[in-house]
């Protein structure tokens, strides 16, 4: 059973301190509503798995990044920026992203309505939801609690966790990675409630970046299980099969067993629905991802044969296609699939969730599911013995095959392998190491011997400056203003975590 929290324990957002968002402070809270193993969705839904051919899992990434750009240096969304420089670059767009960060609380509720049986999965950054907040959008905030949080809504719509400030996993110090996806679990429980945060299982890494560092993704893992999170999407290429093969044609379109080993040759595993293709928006914006499931079928799965889900995630709000040609599609698809029958059966839309507890009622085991891991870690395991690994024979192993091989690396891998999120800028990768570094020293032993020392105001405030500094934004625009307010995020936490030394 899940422990009852009293609703006087609730992160609200009056709770502010001097502008700082909810982020800290209410582990024991968040850990006790989100580990359980209640079903979700499976109370609520409207399909049965018998009835389903195949299925399409679309999600929308949403993202702004928190930048010190106000009139006084404040700390703003990049969003409030746009808005206030307007005849910059392309920020005469900032009303219809503002406008796409709102619409699914109007087109979820017109379908339903409508007689249709709508499915949505949403990832929205903690750096986009403070800002809606900073900027006073509670139009846009209250159309989401709408369908967040009406109970007739529930059934259609589920949210996923992601790092709160948007930082790639596969460079972000080991130590901070628990400490996003908790701010991320903070933030939405102070918006959404933590009935709302209960149903949140599944996560979305941002820039669906998986590293494969063995310790690396071993801590990645371990910390989404033990925030309460059962499964996590990844993209096809960032994975591989155990023998150092690719996914087979037939694996991307049902549930995976990621499998992390350390250098100590411990291991842990999570489900994975794998996202299939590319990144580009056309796939959502246009619904590929219904015209390719009608294409798929059932398979065999233990002793059970189910349906093939094709999973994919785009940015919500990004381009043109994504901004005018989804509302079109994406109701002329849901009217199709009620005039075809109610989108019920056949081929369906159906939620990551959802689909996993329908599996998992019928009879489907998390040990049935073919089983991969993160990409090029077959050629370690293949000079070290996993049984008789220490960190030292693992790191030798790296070591010699950056030397050898030229495809290898251990950069983790994202939507796309034309951008790194590490070449090129040790202007921002040096100093957020040092700036975790210092962080962790500071507090580390205090909130050990305390845990309430993260309610503190200047705990808030150093976490805050060490998770801003991490998000990718500032290392995916290049050299510039971008890397400018990645130096002053950390002048500022450094003054903090030193000058308060």
């Amino acid at each position: 059973m899940t422990a009852t929290v009293p609703s006087t324990n609730l992160p609200t957002l009056e709770d502010f301190r001097s502008g700082l968002p909810n982020i800290c402070g209410w582990e024991t809270e968040i850990s006790s509503v989100v580990n359980h193993n209640e079903p979700v969705f499976l109370p609520r839904t409207n399909l049965r798995l018998e009835d389903i051919t195949a299925g399409f899992a679309c999600a929308l990434h949403m993202h702004q990044p928190t930048i010190p750009a106000g009139a006084n240096g404040e700390l703003i969304s990049n969003l409030q920026h746009m808005f206030e420089h307007p005849n910059q670059g392309d920020n005469h767009n900032a009303e219809p992203f503002a406008w796409c960060y709102s619409r699914m609380g109007e087109f979820i509720p017109q379908l339903v309505w409508e007689g249709c049986n709508p499915r949505i999965m949403l990832d929205y950054s903690g750096n986009l939801l403070w800002g809606l907040r900073q900027m006073g959008r509670e139009d846009i905030l209250n159309n989401l609690k709408r369908i967040t949080c009406d109970s007739q809504y529930q059934p259609y719509v589920e949210w996923l966790g992601t790092m709160w400030s948007h930082a790639v996993v596969p460079s972000t110090p080991i130590p901070d990675i628990k400490l996003h996806i908790q701010a991320w679990q903070h933030y939405f429980a102070a918006i959404f409630g933590y009935d709302a945060l209960k149903r949140v299982k599944g996560f979305s890494p941002p820039e669906m970046h998986l590293p494969n560092h063995p310790d690396t993704l071993y801590e990645y893992i371990k910390a989404l299980k033990e925030c309460g999170y059962r499964w996590l999407m990844v993209q096809e290429h960032s994975v591989e099969n155990l023998d150092g093969s690719g996914l087979s044609h037939e694996q991307k379109y049902i549930p995976n067993r990621l499998v992390a080993r350390n250098s100590k040759g411990e291991t842990i595993s999570i489900t994975a629905l794998i996202k299939t293709q590319g990144s580009d928006t056309k796939l959502v914006a246009q619904m590929q991802p219904y015209f390719e499931a009608k294409g798929r079928g059932k398979q065999q799965l233990g002793n059970l044969s189910v349906p093939s889900v094709v999973t994919q995630i785009a940015d919500g709000e990004n381009g043109g296609v994504m901004m005018n040609e989804y509302p079109r599609d994406f109701f002329r698809i849901y009217h199709e699939l009620r005039d075809q029958g109610g989108g019920r059966t056949g081929v369906v839309p159906i939620n990551g969730t959802e689909y996993l507890e329908l599996m998992e009622a019928a009879g489907v085991n998390c040990e049935d599911y073919p089983t991969c891991q993160g990409i090029n870690q077959h050629k370690i395991w293949q000079r070290v013995d996993p049984d008789h690994a220490t960190p030292e024979t693992v790191e030798k192993a790296i070591a010699q095959l950056k030397e050898t091989d030229h495809q290898f690396h251990m950069d983790g891998a994202s939507w796309t392998n034309s951008l790194s999120w590490v070449k090129g800028y040790e202007n921002v990768l040096g100093p957020m190491t040092q700036l975790s570094a210092a962080f962790h020293q500071k507090y580390d032993s205090l909130v050990q011997q305390d845990a309430s020392v993260t309610k503190q105001f200047e705990y808030q405030q150093a976490l805050l400056y060490n998770l801003l500094l991490q998000t990718s934004c500032f290392r995916y625009w290049g050299q510039g203003t971008w890397t400018d307010y990645a130096r002053e995020f950390y002048r500022r936490g450094e003054a903090l975590l030193v000058g308060n030394g």
